[in-house]
C-alpha cells in the first residue's frame, strides 16, 4: 500500500525542438577568411568544458582559475547548492518511524473546584516518563511528492550555480579581452602621437626655412593635442576592466596584480564545436533550471491534491507515572496505548481545492518561463553564429581598411617632404589612419567575445569535465 499510486502527475521531461538548426538558413561551414584566419563551425563535436584554454594564453588561464576559486558569488551558489541538498536529506526522514521520549517532573496543586467538587485541594509531586512511535502512511503520496520536490529543487540550485559559474568565466574572459583592446588601442594612439611629433619636428625645420607656412605647425599640435586627449578615456576604461576583473576574482582592486595580455598573444580558435539542437536543451544550465523549476512545479500539485484525501498513521505510546523516580516501576503508574488516527477533510471553506488550483497554475506558469527560456537560449546560438560569420567580414574589411590607409599616408608624408601636397592632406591622413587602426581593434576584439558569446550560449561544455562534490567548477 505504501509504494502505490501517487496522486498528481508524474513529471515528463520536456521534449526537445524539432529542428536540426538554429538559423532560418542551412548553415554556414566557416567564416570567410579574416585577418588571415577562418573558423570552420563543427556541428555535433563535444566543446571542452575549459573552452578558455582555446585561447592559448597562460595568462587567461590564470585570471580565470583565480576567479573561479575566490568569486562570492559562486561560493554564494555552492552554498544554496549545499543548503538544498540538505533540505532534500531531511525530507527522506518522512519515510522513517519517529521516535520520542518524554520526561516530566511536576509538583502541582489540584483544584477539585475545577471538576464541581468541594473539597479541599492538595499538593502533591508527579514524574512521567513515556516514549512513542508513531509513523506517517503516505497512502496517497503526498509526502512522496514533497520529497520530488525537495530533490527537483536541490537540481535547481545545481543548475543555477552552473549558470552562476558559466556567466562567471564569460565575464572574466570579455574583460580580459576588452582590457587586452583598451591597451593595444592606447598603444596604437601613442605610436601614432610619436609619429606626429617627428612630423612637428619636420614642419618646424621647413618653417624655419621658410618652406612651410606656421599654420602647418599650428594644425599639426592640434592634431598631437587631440590624439593625447583620447588617451584618458582609454585609460579610464582599463581601470574600469581592471577593477572589474579584481571584483570577480573575489579581491579588493588595491590588493590585485593582474597580468599584461596583449590581443596578439590571444589565439582564435579556428574549430568551434557547435552542439546539435537535440543537445542544446539537454546541456544549458538555464534550460535546466527551467526543467527543474518545472519539476517542482509538478511535484507541488500531488502535494496539493493528496491534502484533499485522508491522512493516515500509526502510533504508540508506553510509559509510567508516580510521585517520583523511584516509583515509575510501580504497576498502577504504567500506561500505554497503540493503534491507527485518520484525519478526513471534510469542509475547508474551499482552501484546499483553490489551492490545488493554485499549484496546477503555477506548473503552466513554469512551462510557459521553460519555452521562454528554450526560445532565448536558440536565439542566443543563433545570434552568436551570424555574429561571427558578419565578424569576419567586418573584419576583413577593417585589414583592407587599415592598410589603405597606412599606405596612403606614408605616401602623402613622403610627397609632403618632396614639396608636392599641402601638409592638410596629411593630417587628413593622419587621423584617417588612426581611426582604422583602432577599428581594426576594436572588430579584433568583437570576434574574439563572439566567440565567447558562442561558447556561452552553448552552455560552455561543462558536462564534459570533471566537477567538484557540489556538481560544477570544471578543471
Amino acid at each position: 500500500m505504501l509504494a502505490g499510486c501517487a496522486v498528481g502527475p508524474n513529471f515528463v521531461q520536456p521534449a526537445a525542438p524539432g529542428t536540426d538548426r538554429y538559423t532560418l538558413e542551412a548553415p554556414a561551414a566557416a567564416t570567410a577568411p579574416a585577418d588571415g584566419q577562418t573558423q570552420h563551425f563543427m556541428p555535433g563535436n563535444a566543446l571542452e568544458a575549459g573552452w578558455w584554454r582555446l585561447f592559448g594564453s597562460a595568462q587567461l588561464d590564470a585570471v580565470v582559475s583565480q576567479a573561479v576559486a575566490n568569486n562570492p558569488t559562486l561560493q554564494a551558489s555552492e552554498a544554496s547548492l549545499r543548503q538544498s541538498q540538505d533540505s532534500l536529506r531531511a525530507g527522506y526522514g518522512v519515510f522513517y518511524p519517529r521516535v520520542d521520549a518524554d520526561f516530566d517532573a511536576l509538583r502541582e496543586r489540584t483544584a477539585p473546584m475545577q471538576q464541581g467538587l468541594d473539597t479541599p485541594g492538595r499538593i502533591f509531586n508527579l514524574v512521567t516518563l513515556s516514549g512513542t512511535v508513531s509513523y506517517v502512511l503516505d497512502v496517497f503520496g503526498g509526502e512522496r511528492r514533497a520529497v520530488e520536490g525537495l530533490r527537483a529543487q536541490a537540481d535547481y540550485q545545481r543548475f543555477e550555480g552552473l549558470a552562476a559559474y558559466l556567466v562567471l568565466t564569460a565575464n572574466v574572459v570579455n574583460s580580459a579581452v576588452a582590457r587586452a583592446a583598451y591597451a593595444g588601442q592606447v598603444r596604437a594612439t601613442e605610436q601614432l602621437i610619436d609619429l606626429e611629433n617627428q612630423q612637428l619636428g619636420l614642419i618646424e625645420t621647413q618653417v624655419r626655412s621658410g618652406t612651410a607656412p606656421y599654420s602647418d605647425v599650428l594644425g599639426m599640435r592640434s592634431q598631437i593635442a587631440a590624439n593625447q586627449a583620447l588617451l584618458a578615456p582609454l585609460r579610464q576604461r582599463i581601470s574600469q576592466t581592471e577593477h572589474l576583473l579584481a571584483t570577480l576574482e573575489g579581491a579588493l582592486p588595491s590588493s590585485v596584480t593582474l597580468p599584461d595580455m596583449d590581443l596578439a598573444g590571444l589565439t582564435l580558435p579556428a574549430y568551434l564545436p557547435v552542439s546539435l539542437p537535440s543537445d542544446l536543451v539537454r546541456q544549458r544550465p538555464d534550460i535546466l533550471a527551467a526543467e527543474a523549476q518545472l519539476h517542482v512545479a509538478s511535484a507541488n500539485i500531488g502535494v496539493a491534491t493528496s491534502l484533499m484525501f485522508p491522512s493516515f498513521s500509526l502510533s504508540g505510546t508506553y510509559g509510567a507515572t508516580g510521585p517520583s523516580l523511584g516509583k515509575l516501576s510501580a504497576a498502577s503508574g504504567r500506561f500505554w496505548s497503540i493503534g491507527p488516527s485518520a484525519t478526513v477533510p471534510i469542509f475547508q471553506g474551499g482552501s484546499l481545492w483553490y489551492g490545488r488550483k493554485a499549484a496546477i497554475d503555477a506548473f503552466q506558469q513554469a512551462q510557459a518561463d521553460y519555452r521562454q527560456t528554450v526560445l532565448s537560449a536558440f536565439a542566443q546560438v543563433a545570434d552568436s553564429l551570424k555574429a561571427l560569420e558578419h565578424d569576419a567580414d567586418g573584419l576583413q574589411a577593417q585589414v583592407d581598411s587599415r592598410n589603405a590607409a597606412g599606405e596612403a599616408l606614408g605616401l602623402l608624408q613622403a610627397n609632403y617632404r618632396a614639396g608636392l601636397v599641402a601638409y592638410p592632406d596629411v593630417l587628413t591622413a593622419d587621423v584617417q589612419f588612426h581611426e582604422a587602426t583602432i577599428a581594426y581593434l576594436q572588430a579584433v576584439a568583437q570576434r574574439y567575445q563572439d566567440t565567447v558569446a558562442l561558447f556561452t550560449a552553448l552552455g560552455g561544455g561543462w558536462w564534459n569535465g570533471s566537477h567538484s562534490s557540489e556538481g560544477y567548477v570544471a578543471r
